[in-house]
């Protein structure tokens, strides 16, 4: 696809935020109650680094990036 840059950014912030989404359930999930929220914080911090990074390497394999 010959995608303008605009568009490329735009689908980049769409990917961050889904990965923001993905990330927050994560760590809400992971929490336990009577428990420190740090674990689950960085826990939801390595689900969306993980989730971004998928997604953008599957959108850069499909050439949308």
């Amino acid at each position: 696809m010959n995608l303008s840059l605009g568009v490329k950014v735009l689908i980049v912030v769409i990917c961050a935020l889904v990965s923001v989404i993905v990330g927050i359930v994560a760590g809400v999930i992971h929490h336990k109650p009577n428990t420190p929220k740090g674990p689950a914080f960085l826990y939801g911090g390595g689900v969306f680094g993980g989730s971004l990074t998928l997604c953008l390497v599957v959108l850069t394999s499909l050439g949308v990036l």
